[in-house]
């Protein structure tokens, strides 16, 4: 019987190719976050109090997020963590 020379074999490169095209596919799948400015996050953060989706708590100095119930005492962490939560919840929808 025939031996296959190792060295002819192209699976093993066939292989990692379909991995790496996968992995590709999967980043341009996924919600981009990215650091978010100062004033992009106090912008963002009004627009949520202004839609209830924040509460701010005035004794406690932190502003909750009320459909998680995750307080925060930075609004650039708020922000973040909101569009996190929104991409995660998008995600799921469409993986419904």
């Amino acid at each position: 019987m025939d031996e296959l020379d190792p060295h002819d074999d192209t699976s093993a490169d066939y292989e990692q190719l379909e991995t790496e095209l996968l992995a590709q596919d999967q980043d341009a799948a996924r919600a981009k976050t990215v650091d978010i400015a100062d004033e992009a996050a106090n912008n963002m953060v009004s627009d949520l109090l202004d839609a209830g989706v924040v509460t701010p708590v005035p004794e406690a100095r932190v502003l909750v997020h009320e459909p998680s119930g995750t307080a925060f005492d930075s609004t650039i962490q708020l922000a973040m963590f909101h569009q996190g939560w929104t991409a995660a919840r998008e995600a799921d929808a469409q993986g419904e």
